[in-house]
């Protein structure tokens, strides 16, 4: 297939690249502004095999040059992390939903096929059982709120022009090149310099952990299977309260237990999340990664490439980190 990925620089959507060019020999174009969290270090074994624009996916010109050729649009471009949207929701809006517009425009002028690469936290908070693709939307941050936007402008598209679009929602993703904003990589990082682990209040929410390369697959078979309008949940086989995943990570660090910092809890925190992927199973996908091998390889991985977040921990994320948790990294 001849792709053009946006978001391509970031931690799924570069997993996704590299799956679909070494495993499936597609062409590649990937469209990414780089922000801070995108990177084109995250494509530095594939960069040669792709066709990289740098880009916004807000920016109609830069869409209409990159999608030139293509046969499909798969979107992860996308503001993510939840504590920045509750500072400031702005860049969310402008990416999430006005982005999404665009690209969708570009879809329905050259009539081509679009997927959507969403998220659990549309759905809320669930304390029993689990989310299916006909559970209502109630977002709970500005983050899932621009997402679950984003979502209903895609199946709007469908119903009134007929565009072959299709949403695929996942639960939380982690794996290699992920940036350490988010919970594991964070604690990770922490754990292998000895700095303090901010778990957010008392540490039992629970997540459905979902390994990258998992998701890069189910996301690959919503693309080639996944029929037009509809939209696939996308679980991972496990879920744990952050303690215990934290708990974990200092295990296989060889860090102390004592480094665990609870700081206060994040306005709106969801308390539990899980997908229900029967629908997405029927299409032939199912993870292969549980977390205890999951979490091992990751953090083997990070402990192994220090070349690739040594930059981000000496930048402007040591800023953002002081502010937002109100303490220096140590180191």
């Amino acid at each position: 297939m001849r792709l053009l990925v946006c978001g391509g620089a970031g931690f799924i959507g570069s997993t996704f690249v590299r799956l679909r060019v070494r495993q499936h020999g597609d062409t590649v174009t990937v469209l990414d502004k780089l922000t801070y969290a995108g990177r084109q270090e995250n494509l530095h074994d594939v960069i040669d095999d792709i066709r990289f624009v740098h880009g916004a996916i807000e920016d109609p010109v830069a869409v209409a040059d990159a999608v030139a050729g293509c046969d499909a649009i798969v979107n992860f471009a996308a503001e993510t992390h939840v504590d920045r949207s509750i500072s400031g929701p702005e860049a969310f809006i402008i990416t999430n939903m006005q982005g999404t517009h665009v690209l969708l425009e570009a879809a329905r002028e050259r009539g081509l096929r679009y997927v959507q690469v969403s998220t659990d936290e549309v759905y809320g908070s669930i304390d029993e059982g689990s989310f299916t693709e006909r559970s209502p939307l109630q977002p709970s941050s500005p983050y899932s709120a621009t997402k679950t936007g984003a979502d209903l402008l895609v199946a709007s598209y469908f119903h009134t022009y007929g565009l072959p679009t299709v949403i695929c929602r996942g639960s939380n993703n982690y794996g290699p090149y992920q940036y350490p904003e988010k919970l594991i990589p964070l604690m990770i990082l922490n754990a292998l310099a000895g700095d303090p682990l901010p778990v957010y209040g008392d540490g039992r929410n629970v997540r459905n952990w979902l390994f990258v390369e998992d998701f890069g697959a189910g996301i690959g078979q919503v693309l080639e299977r996944g029929a037009p309008g509809e939209a696939y949940n996308c679980g991972g086989p496990d879920e744990c309260e952050n303690l215990t995943v934290v708990t974990r990570i200092l295990e296989l660090a060889g860090a102390d237990h004592s480094l665990i910092e609870f700081v206060t809890d994040r306005p709106g925190h969801d308390r539990r999340y899980s997908l229900s992927s029967e629908k997405l199973r029927a299409l032939g996908w199912q993870p292969r990664v549980h977390f205890e091998e999951g979490i091992e390889r990751t953090v083997r991985w990070y402990r192994d490439n220090a070349w690739w977040w040594e930059p981000i921990r000496s930048g402007a994320y040591r800023e953002y980190y002081e502010r937002h948790y109100g303490r220096a990294l140590k180191s």
